[in-house]
């Protein structure tokens, strides 16, 4: 059995550091009202991946991380001043914002044979396909967002939010891309934490059980892993809240 699914442990591992990191991220963006808010430095993220993977094509990996942070922090300066100056029209600044780097990212590989292919990877993702050298920094992300969830005084959490919410969305959409990363920061904190009072840690458990089941059907059926993920994760989380009909206590854990 291990011979024959072993090889999928990088895949599994990265799931369970993108849920540990990404579901208290997508709870504090659903406290703050700024849902766009992911979707668009995600996107921005991406755009600094093409950026990279187009100006420079032999740059390597660390160069393209440093060119999607780069953009992930522009959309969050962005981003904190859409909130602090047009706080009313926020939503809808926000979603030109996400509309713009997705334009942008369409005419920069538009003259790229591959740029289709390199587009899709931006939202699809390769999660399947994970090597253990990428874990390390996604170790470090996790330990990161525990410690500012778990360890850091109120005072500390608030101005520290954005900055750890690019670097976590770039680490994120490099691996799984901008589907599986939207799905990972909003579908169970708002269907278990927000709708069922469920604790943040089940809500982890509960969107790495549905990662689990996207990477086994991808890879039994030989299906695009970013769609599966994205279907199974809504799916889990969906179930689990209609079955948890009374709410959870959200200090359970």
């Amino acid at each position: 059995m291990w011979t024959e699914w072993g090889w999928m442990w990088p895949a599994l591992t990265a799931s369970t550091l993108t849920a540990v990191a990404l579901v208290p991220l997508g709870n504090r963006v659903l406290e703050r009202g700024m849902v766009f808010a992911d979707l668009a430095i995600a996107q921005w993220a991406a755009l600094g991946i093409l950026l990279v993977g187009t100006v420079l094509p032999a740059g390597g990996s660390a160069l393209s991380l440093s060119g999607s942070l780069a953009l992930a922090l522009l959309a969050v300066t962005l981003v904190s001043l859409v909130l602090r100056y047009l706080t009313r029209h926020r939503e809808a600044m926000i979603g030109l914002l996400y509309a713009l780097g997705a334009c942008l990212a369409t005419l920069l590989v538009s003259q790229d044979p591959h740029g289709a292919q390199r587009l899709a990877h931006t939202l699809n993702g390769d999660l399947l396909w994970t090597t253990p050298a990428v874990l390390g920094p996604m170790v470090l992300l996790a330990i990161a967002v525990l410690v500012w969830q778990y360890a850091l005084p109120q005072c500390y959490t608030g101005w520290l939010f954005l900055p750890l919410f690019a670097v976590a969305i770039t680490l994120t959409v490099d691996l799984a891309g901008i589907y599986v990363v939207f799905t990972s920061l909003i579908a169970a904190p708002l269907l278990l934490i927000h709708l069922r009072g469920t604790s943040i840690v089940f809500a982890i458990l509960t969107c790495l059980a549905g990662h689990s089941l996207g990477l086994l059907i991808s890879a039994w059926q030989d299906l695009p892993t970013g769609p599966t993920v994205v279907i199974a994760a809504m799916a889990i989380c969906a179930s689990v809240a209609v079955l948890a009909r009374k709410p959870i206590n959200r200090d359970a854990w």
